[in-house]
């Protein structure tokens, strides 16, 4: 099977435009959560999912010049934007990753890899019910099932949010979920204001070795420190 990290991005985030590509210790806030994946055991490929909106210029100028692989498609049919990567790239199945999410722990993904291909799922994820902190979300979902699912989507939060149809109709697809030993998911650990940024900043600013190195644990220690 070919297994590929999709990325989901855009530049006209509500809380805090153009986030992605923020920049903090030399670099855009996009590129930490590239590098954490290309140091993820089981990845095929890697596509930055955003729009073909002019305002997603600057996004897909980005990927050119870091050599990542980016697809344009609609801005608010998200759905469609990740069955168009999958066609595209050919992948059999694929891990979900929200932009916002710079020091994913990319040792959880492994896990997620690792239970779906030792079983028979259409969806393996650790945020149903969530655990973890927010920004430490990873969902595998099986291409075929996500081809159907995709044309049974009609409200526009399932289209925006696509992992949301299978949650909502859980009967219908082989769901595996992976929990955290403790409770952590009342931590945030996503980009989502100005106030996350400036946590974010803070927390890399006192890393003193390669962000990927440094496992969710290592990270929760950093961020309690943070004032």
């Amino acid at each position: 099977m070919k297994f590929g990290a999709i990325v989901q991005a855009r530049m006209t985030s509500e809380r805090f435009p153009g986030k992605v590509l923020y920049e903090v210790g030399g670099k855009p806030m996009l590129q930490y959560l590239l590098e954490r994946l290309e140091h993820c055991g089981g990845l095929d490929g890697i596509v930055v999912a955003t729009s073909a909106e002019a305002s997603d210029d600057p996004l897909a100028a980005f990927c050119r010049r870091y050599g990542v692989a980016g697809y344009r498609g609609d801005l608010e049919d998200v759905a469609s934007r990740f069955n168009d990567v999958v066609r595209e790239y050919h992948f059999n199945a694929f891990v979900r990753i929200n932009g916002d999410s710079p020091l994913l722990d990319q040792r959880l993904i492994e896990k997620g890899l690792k239970i779906f291909r030792g079983g028979d799922y259409d969806l393996v994820t650790n945020v149903m019910p969530r655990t973890y902190p927010r920004g430490q979300s990873v969902e595998v979902l099986l291409a075929d099932t996500y081809r159907d699912a995709c044309v049974r989507m009609r409200e526009a939060a399932d289209r925006e949010h696509i992992t949301r149809y299978y949650y909502r109709h859980p009967g219908d697809f082989r769901i595996r979920n992976f929990s955290s030993r403790r409770d952590l998911s009342g931590i945030t650990l996503c980009v989502d204001t100005p106030e996350d940024m400036d946590n974010f900043a803070a927390a890399v600013a006192r890393l003193n070795r390669p962000h990927w190195e440094y496992r969710l644990g290592d990270i929760l220690r950093i961020y309690r420190r943070l004032p």
